[in-house]
C-alpha cells in the first residue's frame, strides 16, 4: 500500500493565508513587517533567489528590500551594513544572501545580526533557544488523569520556537500536520549539521521522541533506519536512505535537495537540445521504493522546501509583532 504523500505546498499555503491576516493586523496597529536581504555578489543564482524571496514576501504583504554592496566588499563593509540595519527600527528581519565575497566570514556575520532580527534563526542565541522548545507536559497523562482527553491536541499545538532555523521548524511542522501522536516514537535523524540535523533532533526530543542522530561515522545506518517510526533524512546525499530500509508504516520526512542527472533505462544520461545532461531534483531517500513501505512521506520537491520558505516569512512576521 502506497504512503500518504505529505503535501508541503498545500500546508505552506495555509500558513501563508494566516500570515497575510497577521500582516494586515500589524498594519492596522500602525506597524509593518519588513525583511532586508544583504547581498554582496553578482552571482546569478543569488539574484534569482532574491527575486523569488521578494515575490513570496509580497504574497503575504511583507516589505522586501535588498541592501546591495559591491561584490568585492571587505568584511568591515558588510558588518557596517548589518549594524545599520540592526539599528533601523523599520526593519523586522535581516538575512544574508550567499555567496559572500572571498575572505568574508559568513559565520561571524550571522553572529552580528541582532537575535530579534535574525529571521533565519542562525544566530547562536536563537540556535540555543531551540533547546528550550516549549512542552506542555513532562509526562503523557494516563486514562482518567487531567489532560488525557486533549493530550494529542495539546501536544500538536505547542508553539514552535521563533525565530529558529527555518528548515528544522518547517520539517517538524510537517510532521505534526497530520495529527499523529509523537510521544514515545523512535525517531532517526540522518545528518547532524548545526542548521538542520541538530535542531531537528532537539525539536523531536521536545515532542518526547526517542531520538537517534546518525552521521558519516555511523557504522550501520541501515539498522538504525529499519527500527525507526520516524525518519528525517537531512544529509544532502541523493539516495542515501534506501527505500527497503523503511519500516512498514513509518513517517519519512526528506529534507535533502539534490540535483542529479536524469538517466534513461540503460543508465545513460538524458541530454537536452543543447546536448547537455538533463537534471532533476531528488531527496536523500529512495522515494519510489520508500513510498510503498512508509505510512507518510514527503516528496522532493514539494515537501520540506515550501515549508522552509514559509517559516522565513513567519519568523519575519513574528519579529514584527515583538518589535
Amino acid at each position: 500500500m502506497s504512503a500518504n504523500i505529505i503535501d508541503g505546498e498545500s500546508i505552506a499555503a495555509g500558513i501563508k493565508e494566516q500570515l497575510a491576516k497577521d500582516v494586515e493586523a500589524l498594519k492596522a496597529a500602525g506597524k509593518s513587517a519588513k525583511l532586508v536581504a544583504v547581498i554582496a555578489t553578482d552571482n546569478k543564482g543569488a539574484r534569482i533567489y532574491a527575486s523569488s524571496q521578494q515575490k513570496t514576501c509580497a504574497e503575504v504583504g511583507i516589505e522586501y528590500e535588498l541592501a546591495e554592496l559591491p561584490a568585492d566588499s571587505a568584511e568591515a563593509a558588510v558588518v557596517a551594513c548589518i549594524e545599520e540595519l540592526n539599528a533601523d527600527e523599520s526593519v523586522s528581519g535581516i538575512i544574508i544572501q550567499m555567496p559572500l565575497p572571498d575572505g568574508v566570514d559568513a559565520r561571524r556575520l550571522q553572529r552580528m545580526i541582532a537575535p530579534a532580527k535574525d529571521v533565519e534563526g542562525m544566530n547562536p542565541a536563537n540556535q540555543g533557544m531551540v533547546v528550550y522548545a516549549p512542552q506542555p507536559f513532562y509526562k503523557k497523562p494516563k486514562a482518567g488523569e487531567p489532560g488525557y482527553d486533549n493530550w494529542l491536541e495539546a501536544s500538536l499545538g505547542w508553539p514552535l520556537p521563533s525565530p529558529a532555523p527555518c528548515t528544522p521548524v518547517g520539517a517538524v511542522a510537517l510532521l505534526r500536520s497530520f495529527g499523529v501522536d509523537l510521544y514515545g516514537k523512535e525517531a532517526v535523524v540522518v545528518g547532524h549539521s548545526e542548521i538542520v540535523g541538530k535542531p531537528i533532533a532537539l525539536l523531536l526530543m521536545a515532542h518526547f521522541c526517542t531520538t537517534t542522530v546518525c552521521h558519516i561515522a555511523t557504522r550501520d545506518l541501515a539498522s538504525h533506519v529499519k527500527a525507526a517510526d520516524i525518519v528525517i533524512a537531512a544529509a544532502g546525499v541523493p539516495g542515501l536512505v534506501k527505500g527497503e530500509w523503511i519500516k512498514e508504516g513509518a513517517i519519512v520526512i526528506d529534507v535533502g535537495i539534490n540535483r542529479v542527472k536524469m538517466l534513461d533505462e540503460a543508465g545513460n544520461p538524458v541530454l537536452n537540445k543543447k546536448g547537455r545532461p538533463k537534471m532533476k531534483t531528488v531527496g536523500d531517500v529512495e522515494f519510489d521504493v520508500a513510498k510503498e513501505r512508509a505510512g507518510y512521506i514527503t516528496p522532493v520537491p514539494g515537501g520540506v522546501g515550501p515549508m522552509t520558505v514559509v517559516m522565513l516569512l513567519k519568523n519575519t512576521v513574528d519579529a514584527a509583532k515583538r518589535a
